[in-house]
């Protein structure tokens, strides 16, 4: 392996990940005034600081090694954080949706700086392994905060819903959770073919054949109450995993970047199926909190099975641009 290679591709993921910081800041400045309980807004409040910690540390690690952020990284990660935060005021149940992309969200930073000290590490920059292995384990621990909020989370996005319209709050929720498997679907159905490893095109397969049962079901739960898929919430989401499937392919890191990506998307099912539970049980709909939480359990056993394969997307990654070690 090229020491001159490995280390600007270290310098590549340290303004990724500075990019990545900006996006949480975007979101971090807003969502406690968003959030409808106090202990969420805390929770998000305590985490910006945190992320400006982060963000400083990263700045840091850049100028070390003579780097500075990425200008144009920074500003399409702060919009895009923008965007989400517009996105998540425009709709009804706002709190739910702040945390259950949150949770996917501190996933995605979890998996990109698990990645980061894997490259720190071949690279021998002791400090930034050090550096990414103290953030990794604060964004773990907030992922682990969100998950213990969810009860809140459905509490404060329902408590203006009248008990008659329960009904009506369940349906929303499960067309938000058939358009999420709309656009796991498109994503996986590309995502073996730029694994560039056999055992992450084996993973997104199977998990492919999952999500596709896992849709149907939805869709028959739909019916059975007397309802059916939202066909525009469908299409935006589809459009979108479209656009993801150009976004890795022009990546010279694409098995790492679409591995960090599914990871983090496994986490949004899940806060998304877990909110599904809980909003099932209030509406006394057994049959939907069973669905949603045998499907919990598979999108939780495919995180980890992604998560314990990022070291080989790490590989396929240097690979392909001839860093193989």
């Amino acid at each position: 392996m090229s020491p001159e290679s490995i280390q600007e591709q270290l310098t590549k993921y340290l303004t990724d990940a500075h990019s990545i910081e900006e996006q949480a800041l975007a979101q971090m400045k807003v969502a406690p005034e968003l959030s409808r309980d106090p202990e969420i807004a805390a929770a998000f409040t305590a985490h910006r600081a945190e992320t400006e910690e982060h963000e400083r540390l990263v700045r840091e690690r850049l100028e070390a090694r003579g780097a500075v952020p990425a200008r144009v990284k920074d500003l399409v990660g702060a919009l895009t954080g923008k965007g989400f935060v517009a996105f998540a005021r425009s709709q009804p149940d706002t709190t739910g949706k702040l945390v259950a992309h949150a949770y996917s969200y501190e996933h995605m930073e979890l998996a990109a700086y698990e990645l980061l000290a894997q490259v720190a590490e071949r690279a021998g920059d002791h400090e930034t392994v050090t550096v990414a292995v103290g953030i990794a384990a604060q964004e773990r621990a907030m992922a682990d905060r969100l998950e213990g909020l969810f009860d809140r989370a459905v509490e404060a996005s329902l408590q203006e819903v009248r008990r008659e319209d329960i009904d009506e709050q369940l349906v929303k929720y499960l067309a938000d959770a058939h358009a999420i498997e709309t656009q796991a679907l498109k994503l996986l159905e590309r995502a073996p073919r730029l694994a560039e490893d056999s055992g992450l095109a084996s993973a997104y397969q199977e998990h492919r054949s999952e999500t596709e049962e896992h849709e149907r079901v939805v869709t028959a739960r739909l019916q059975g109450l007397g309802a059916s898929p939202s066909r525009l919430k469908d299409a935006v989401l589809s459009l979108g995993a479209l656009n993801w499937g150009a976004f890795f392919r022009a990546q010279p890191d694409t098995p790492a970047k679409l591995a960090a990506f599914v990871y983090a998307y496994e986490h949004l099912e899940i806060a998304s199926y877990e909110l599904l539970r809980r909003v099932a049980e209030r509406a006394a709909d057994g049959e939907t909190a069973l669905l949603a939480s045998r499907i919990v359990s598979d999108e939780r056993d495919a995180a980890r099975r992604i998560h314990s394969l990022l070291d080989d997307a790490l590989d396929a990654s240097l690979s392909a641009q001839g860093l193989a070690a």
